[in-house]
């Protein structure tokens, strides 16, 4: 066939003479341009209890929804409980089973049935603990309320504790309170190192109206950003809201469109 008559190789020669035409400095932005694209930040529904709320999850784009299985959260659902709203998942969405100060036999065996469920770690587990699982996991870091930068007490060292766990797959922030998570409570993300070498998820008091800001504070110090919420798109505790889901998810892509304007403000013309 001639490429006169083959209009596939028509296109592909135009296509062609019009990147010809980009400069070198052009073409340089929109690469970046590019790749701010693909650093897409994923999105984790937690503390799910029912069917229309995982369906609810998956409708509006989530990436990864979890099932709390530590008996005094008000969101606790069993192992059988968790696998059987787990199996509702279509392809590419996980299933995260999350547990607090749990013997890695029950672990085990409450996973036993999901070999994709990946594994969160939300208590006071040592790096030890979380690789006897043998299973992928998140390790949840729990940051200070109010953590004072001036204060001679206390500070959580994130880049230290990102080192002590580097088998994990991300570190999770959540704000520390009593008990483990679930307070609805966010912490001071400008507090955060500037630069840690991790996969960070973003967690704690997150909601439609805040993540925006918390992705556009975050994503500059760490690897990639992922969010995770659960009070935040919430009707009562355990009890999901298809509405707030949808309208966290929007605002998280506002959040990645956001970041990818600025690059593309911040790039030389």
């Amino acid at each position: 066939m001639t490429t006169a008559n083959n209009p596939f190789h028509s296109d592909l020669s135009a296509a062609e003479s019009r990147q010809d035409q980009v400069t070198p400095l052009q073409g340089s932005v929109l690469h970046q341009v590019n790749s701010v694209k693909t650093l897409r930040t994923r999105v984790k529904i937690c503390g799910l209890t029912r069917e229309e709320d995982v369906d609810a999850a998956v409708a509006a784009g989530a990436d990864a929804v979890g099932f709390v299985l530590y008996e005094p959260s008000p969101r606790y659902v069993s192992a059988k409980r968790a696998a059987e709203l787990a199996r509702r998942l279509p392809p590419f969405v996980t299933p995260v089973f999350l547990f607090v100060n749990a013997h890695a036999t029950k672990i085990i065996a409450a996973c036993a049935d999901l070999p994709l469920a990946l594994v969160q770690f939300h208590g006071d587990e040592s790096p030890e603990d979380c690789l006897q699982v043998g299973r992928p996991f998140i390790r949840a870091a729990r940051i200070p309320l109010d953590e004072n930068p001036n204060a001679s007490g206390f500070r959580f060292d994130l880049v230290r504790y990102a080192l002590d766990f580097k088998a994990a797959q991300a570190i999770l922030l959540d704000t520390h309170v009593e008990g483990y998570g679930g307070s609805g409570k966010t912490f001071n993300w400008s507090l955060l190192p500037p630069n840690v070498n991790a996969h960070l998820v973003l967690s704690g008091g997150l909601t439609p109206a805040n993540v925006t800001d918390g992705i556009l504070q975050v994503r500059p110090r760490c690897k990639t950003l992922a969010v995770d919420v659960s009070s935040g798109v919430e009707i009562s505790k355990g009890i999901k809201s298809a509405d707030k889901i949808n309208q966290f998810v929007a605002a998280v892509r506002a959040a990645d469109e956001q970041l990818v304007n600025n690059h593309v403000r911040l790039s030389p013309t």
